[in-house]
């Protein structure tokens, strides 16, 4: 099993929401679909720009954390070296997803 720190993104340089999850591809279309009430749902912060994979939940855990304490010029630099263009990496989840798993 593979655990996920993720940020999401409701445009580019908008708002930005950071979380972790066992199950990125199913969380991801939780907050996409807005089923459950809250931060990403009230500002509708839906594309997923970063993401993470952690061998475990408590890696997970403090990794989230961490980033949730950096300044946001850390996470804009955090997404653009791996994602200059703030493409919604949900549209091509299944083809990374498997292959970084842990």
């Amino acid at each position: 099993m593979s655990f996920w720190v993720y940020i999401l993104a409701s445009k580019r340089n908008g708002t930005l929401y950071t979380g972790q999850t066992d199950n990125l591809p199913e969380r991801i279309w939780q907050h996409r679909e807005e089923l459950k009430p809250g931060f990403t749902s009230k500002h509708h912060v839906h594309t997923l720009v970063w993401a993470a994979p952690c061998p475990t939940r408590e890696e997970a855990k403090s990794y989230e954390k961490r980033i949730k304490k950096w300044r946001r010029a850390w996470k804009l630099r955090l997404i653009e070296e791996v994602n200059p263009d703030w493409k919604d990496l949900y549209l091509t989840i299944n083809d990374w997803y498997t292959r970084d798993a842990v």
